[in-house]
């Protein structure tokens, strides 16, 4: 029986942003004070603008009216950066830890998060990796990946998303993560295909297991579409 700490991954489908932030709260709490382990929520996004802490509101370029049109939701959240969009085809991943069995430091934190998204990518026959000075992860081809996390009493929420084969004319919209001179891409886009979201999911959550020495369920990543009270 292994004695590693466990992680409870889930796989949510799509998710409204505003209820996925709602729920990463009551995570963060029951993670702080011990009542629930490590936990990961996995999930697509319908079409959505969030403005993080360093956003600025002029990185947002499509209007009321276009964002109407285009049915894309504008939300100003809690997490670290700027603007960025979330939508269907990509992989939202929201690990809710408590850094001090993770190293205690934030930083290192999202240095360990870019490595799990650059192993799948590699997995994936995708050669990915940092951008110096940026957050994130990046490719020959643009930015595949955004980061970008909270931390509240040494339990980290919010994360990445990973852009498996979203509409990328969305990006259009704003100044992704406030640069304006580096292209955004996806895994379509690179490899002319790209999985699921649901199997992304599956193959990250081992990846990110195995890097940060957590135990998943029953040696695999059952991926289960509700959270159960603590």
């Amino acid at each position: 029986m292994s004695r590693l700490p466990r992680l409870e991954p889930r796989w949510l489908g799509s998710v409204p942003y505003r209820d996925a932030w709602d729920l990463q709260r009551e995570l963060v709490e029951e993670v702080r004070t011990g009542a629930r382990p490590d936990t990961v929520l996995l999930l697509e996004h319908p079409h959505v603008f969030t403005m993080g802490r360093r956003a600025v509101v002029e990185h947002v370029l499509w209007d009321e009216e276009e964002r109407a049109r285009r049915e894309v939701d504008l939300v100003s959240c809690d997490r670290g950066g700027d603007v960025t969009y979330h939508g269907p085809g990509q992989l939202v991943g929201y690990p809710i830890l408590d850094l001090r069995r993770h190293g205690g430091d934030v930083l290192l934190y999202l240095r360990r998060l870019e490595d799990t998204l650059i192993a799948y990518l590699r997995q994936l026959g995708i050669d990915a990796g940092r951008a110096p000075g940026f957050t994130g992860v990046w490719t020959s081809g643009g930015k595949v990946a955004a980061i970008g996390v909270r931390l509240t009493e040494n339990v980290v929420s919010h994360g990445f998303a990973l852009n498996l084969a979203p509409d990328l004319g969305y990006f259009a919209g704003i100044v992704p993560c406030g640069i304006e001179d580096r292209a955004v891409t996806s895994v379509e886009a690179l490899l002319g295909a790209a999985p699921s979201s649901e199997s992304a999911a599956q193959a990250w959550s081992e990846v990110f297991a195995e890097a940060f020495g957590l135990d998943l369920p029953e040696g695999r990543p059952q991926l289960i579409s509700r959270i159960q009270p603590a």
